[in-house]
Order: C-alpha cells, then sequence, then structure tokens
C-alpha cells in the first residue's frame, strides 16, 4: 500500500479549521470531533468509509484490553513508528497514562498537529513536548 501526498492531506485538513466542535459529527462547517475530523479527511483523500463507526465514549481516561481506534486504524491505514510519524500522518494520543488513546491529530509540521478540541473546534497548534509525549500510534493515509 501507497501513502497518500502528504501536502495534500494536510490541506484538506487545513480546510477544517475553524469547524465547530460537536461530539460524533463529521461535517466540514458545520461541526465535529477529533475522530469526525479524521474521517472527514479520509472521505476526503481516500473516499467512502469503508465500514460505519460505532458510538463511542468521550472518556480520555478509558482503560482496557483493546486499543480500538488504532485497531481500527490498522485495518485501512499505514502504520508506522510514532518516531517516524512526519507531516500528513494521522496521531493516536494516550490522553492519561494507562488509558486507552482515544484523541486524534493530523500532523501539519515537525512541530506542529491539527485536531477538534471541545470548545475550540478544529485548531492548528504547536506539538508540544506535553502533546508528543502522548502520541500512541501513528498512521500514514493510503493513496487511492
Amino acid at each position: 500500500m501507497t501513502s497518500a501526498d502528504p501536502l495534500g492531506v494536510i490541506a484538506i485538513a487545513r480546510s477544517w479549521l475553524g469547524t465547530p466542535y460537536h461530539d460524533q459529527a463529521s461535517l466540514r462547517g458545520v461541526g465535529c470531533d477529533c475522530l469526525g475530523l479524521a474521517r472527514g479527511v479520509w472521505r476526503e483523500v481516500v473516499g467512502p468509509e469503508p465500514f460505519p463507526i460505532p458510538p463511542y465514549s468521550r472518556d480520555w481516561g478509558e482503560t482496557g484490553p483493546r486499543e480500538v481506534l488504532a485497531e481500527g486504524a490498522r485495518r485501512m491505514m499505514i502504520e508506522v513508528s510514532p518516531a517516524e510519524a512526519g507531516p500528513g500522518a494521522l496521531v493516536l494520543f494516550r490522553m492519561k497514562p494507562c488509558a486507552i488513546a482515544k484523541h486524534v491529530g493530523i500532523l501539519t509540521a515537525p512541530d506542529s498537529f491539527l485536531h477538534a478540541y471541545e470548545r475550540l473546534g478544529v485548531i492548528e497548534e504547536p506539538l508540544t513536548q506535553s502533546w508528543r509525549r502522548r502520541i500512541a500510534f501513528a498512521f500514514l493515509f493510503p493513496q487511492t
């Protein structure tokens, strides 16, 4: 599987900037959460979503035996190590120690990323050490 052009991924992701936050939504300019942002970028980069996304909890401290987001991403994306992830990569964040990865962002440069955040909507911000150390998984969008 070949990866999509990272500059194209970033341009599409940035077109979502300013989209308001709305839990479990995925409509550019209308509302999305972090996973909804990734789903919307997928639709524009790759095409229709290959399977429906079931409802999910908003609990960033959720623990459990399965990394559901990472397992889903592995089914349709190219996994890379977080250390190898560059601009255009989808990254999954573990927001609390020992919790499962439940927050999603897209790297836009070596030191910045884009994500949907409650009350702020889709924003681009610095990839600080605090954010960087939370990256648990990284994936590349496939080329169609």
